[in-house]
Parts: C-alpha cells; sequence; structure tokens
C-alpha cells in the first residue's frame, strides 16, 4: 500500500533515504541556512541576520510608536524555525523532525506537513511573547513547528492498524490508522501518557531554575504552543473516510 504523498520506487529497488523527501528538503535548508550564517557572515552580519529574521516579541511593544521597527513581525514568526544557534541545536531539531515529520507527511503529503509545520512554529511564537514581550529575549530554532508535527502524530500513532477485507477477492488491506478525537486521546493510556508528560516537562522548565539556580536556555513556550497547534490543525487535513 502506497501511502499519500509517496512515490512508488522502482520494483526490487529501495530508495536511497526513507525519510519523504519533504522532510529532507526542511532539514536541507535549516542546514544550509546554518552553514551560511556560521561560515559567510562576519558577527556583524550575523547580528543583523538574527534582528531581522529571529522572532523578538518586543517588536510588539514598539509597534504603536515605531510602526517600521514592527514590519518583521509579518515574517519571523516564522522564518525563527529556519535558524539554529548552534549545531547541538540544528541536529536535535532535525533528529526530532525525522522522526515527527515523517508519519505526518506519509500520511497527508508535503504541503499539509509543512503548513503544520509553519503556523506552529507561529503559534510557539505567539506562546513565547505572552511570557517574554517585555524582556528582549528573541526566538529561534524549530522545535515550536517540530513541536506542531510531535502534535499532529500523536493523533495517530498510538491508534490501532485498521483492517479490512477486499469485498471481491477476500484480501485482508491495511488501510491506516484511525485518527483520535481529542476523547480518544485521553481513553487511550500510551496517548494520554504521552501528552501528560510533554507537558509536564515542559512546564518544568521555568520552574527548574527556581531548584537549581541555573537558567535553562530551552523555549518551553514554543514547545507548548507548537504542539497544541499541532494536535489541532492535523484534523483540517483529514480526509473523510480515510
Amino acid at each position: 500500500m502506497v501511502e499519500q504523498g509517496e512515490t512508488p520506487g522502482q520494483p526490487g529497488r529501495e530508495p536511497v533515504f526513507l525519510l519523504p523527501i519533504s522532510v529532507t528538503a526542511l532539514a536541507g535548508v535549516m542546514a544550509a541556512i546554518h552553514l551560511a550564517s556560521t561560515f559567510v557572515l562576519n558577527q556583524q552580519g550575523y547580528n543583523d541576520f538574527i534582528l531581522w529574521f529571529a522572532f523578538l516579541p518586543l517588536r510588539i511593544v514598539v509597534a504603536g510608536s515605531d510602526l517600521a521597527a514592527a514590519v518583521p513581525l509579518i515574517w519571523t514568526p516564522f522564518s525563527h524555525a529556519l535558524i539554529h544557534g548552534g549545531w547541538d541545536h540544528l541536529l536535535v531539531n532535525v533528529a526530532w523532525l525525522a522522526i515527527f515529520a515523517t508519519p505526518v507527511a506519509r500520511r497527508y503529503g508535503a504541503g499539509p506537513m509543512l503548513a503544520i509545520f509553519f503556523v506552529s512554529a507561529a503559534a510557539g511564537a505567539a506562546f513565547f511573547a505572552a511570557t517574554t514581550l517585555y524582556s528582549g529575549a528573541y526566538l529561534i530554532g524549530a522545535s515550536g513547528g517540530v513541536s506542531g508535527l510531535t502534535g499532529a502524530a500523536v493523533r495517530f500513532i498510538f491508534q490501532p492498524v485498521i483492517v479490512a477485507q477486499h469485498p471481491e477477492t477476500g484480501e485482508r488491506m491495511v488501510m491506516g490508522r484511525h485518527l483520535a478525537g481529542f476523547g480518544d486521546l485521553m481513553r487511550d493510556a500510551r496517548a494520554r501518557t504521552f501528552i501528560i508528560i510533554w507537558v509536564v516537562l515542559n512546564a518544568a522548565v521555568p520552574v527548574l531554575p527556581l531548584l537549581t539556580g541555573t537558567a535553562i536556555g530551552v523555549a518551553w513556550q514554543a514547545h507548548l504552543g507548537g504542539f497544541f497547534a499541532g494536535i489541532l490543525l492535523v484534523g483540517l487535513f483529514e480526509r473523510k473516510g480515510r
């Protein structure tokens, strides 16, 4: 059975990459941007790059008095998801992307996968802005978008495989997995446990510095905002009768 968004290969041949092309391309864009920002730009160029393409909530505050300074708010809720602060940051997000973007891309195709990624990144930026509006902090990294793909995947990866019988041949056919409703997620032990652990771990991030005295550079707001955006968005791409 060929899932939507995948192209059948030639008989007897295995694909070179097991990831969908869209997932590989998105990871490649992230890597190319980080390579360019690391090895091509000087320090001033990098500072300007961050200023223009990272998400800076403080721009919302100054929008009333300086409209020109707020113009980057048009694209930075999305562009920040393609920028990373270091190779470790990039590699973690690419690995996370490969795990959760792959089932979403195979089920719905490249367009819906990218839509969930970027809209979830914007939702994560909104949550980030809600808690850092006056701090001057900026947001970079794909974690909000990948969190959205994680939330989207949670809606079906824990559901049992549906097997049907062909009405003429009697052959058993794998039909895929059901997209769980919100009530189903809470009733399913694995999905419920995953969601609870996700929420608790991210909600604990701002509390840990009070206990350890050490700040943790994790945009937990983007993780939570993106995750719940993905859970909600994925239903828009589900075809009736799948």
